[in-house]
């Protein structure tokens, strides 16, 4: 274990094998760090939260910190988050607005410099999101999302597995599992091919998803009706089965396709 002359540990905080704290850090009474954790300079982790082992926390960090919400009266809350993250320069991740909860962070997820992840969001594995991003409170982001720089997303959206969001996207409705959304409305305009390959997704799913992504946003049919005739496919695989479950659940409704429809990379699929 290594801590700076500098850095200022409350006796209540439990620090795990391997842990490095660098100088100038703030570590509250109640906070929990896991083996191998390494937290760089000027990083405030808060009371109430729970960081696993492995993680790589730079320059600026701010983690537990009580949430942006005007009704908030000082509830004992936490953060809690798993092995393996990178969090870098100036990221900000706020603890639950909702007495006993926590804002929940998975594993080997890679939080890029001055993102933001408000309160109560739920966020999963392997979920990459870029500079400057912001996340408002109760957002879900299943695992392997990509969310570009710039974006900003609405409170209690969720954001489906392999989803991808362009740089700026402005997402206001819950974005489909697999699916590409970008522009100011977060119009989907396609399927995360490079995602999938990447995922290593068998030609089966990949083949359904290309044929849920056409019943959906190209057939003209409304979602309940073309939930109905994608549920009807025959052999149906969990990733279709995941896409149609997610839309049914979605109560701010799901991200429409864009006005235009052009051909685009998914159809070489």
């Amino acid at each position: 274990m290594k801590i700076h002359k500098t850095a200022i540990v409350n006796k209540g905080a439990k620090l795990g094998r391997g842990v490095e704290i660098g100088p100038w850090c703030i570590i509250e009474n109640n906070v929990t760090i896991g083996d191998n954790t390494k937290i760089w300079q000027n990083v405030y982790i808060a009371s109430g939260t729970k960081i696993g082992k492995n993680n790589n926390i730079h320059m600026g960090g701010v983690l537990g910190h009580e949430p942006q919400h005007l009704s908030y009266k000082g509830e004992k809350t936490g953060l809690t988050i798993g092995d393996g993250n990178i969090i870098r320069e100036y990221v900000s991740i706020h603890r639950s607005f909702t007495k006993g909860q926590s804002t929940i962070i998975g594993d080997r997820n890679f939080f890029m410099g001055f993102a933001h992840i408000a309160h109560d969001c739920k966020i999963g594995n392997g979920v990459i999101i870029c500079n400057s991003a912001l996340l408002g409170g109760h957002v879900e982001v299943e695992d392997k999302v990509f969310i570009g720089g710039g974006a900003g997303i609405h409170q209690f959206s969720r954001i489906g597995t392999l989803a991808m969001l362009g740089g700026f996207a402005r997402v206001t409705k819950d974005v489909v599992p697999y699916m590409l959304a970008d522009g100011s409305y977060s119009e989907i305009y396609g399927i995360n091919i490079v995602g999938i390959r990447r995922a290593e997704l068998d030609k089966k799913a990949t083949r359904q998803i290309k044929e849920a992504y056409k019943i959906l946003y190209r057939s003209g049919l409304n979602t309940t009706n073309a939930l109905k005739k994608i549920r009807n496919l025959k052999d149906l695989t969990k990733e279709v089965l995941h896409i149609v479950e997610f839309a049914e659940k979605a109560k701010r409704g799901i991200c429409k396709h864009r006005n235009k429809i052009v051909l685009d990379e998914t159809d070489a699929v």
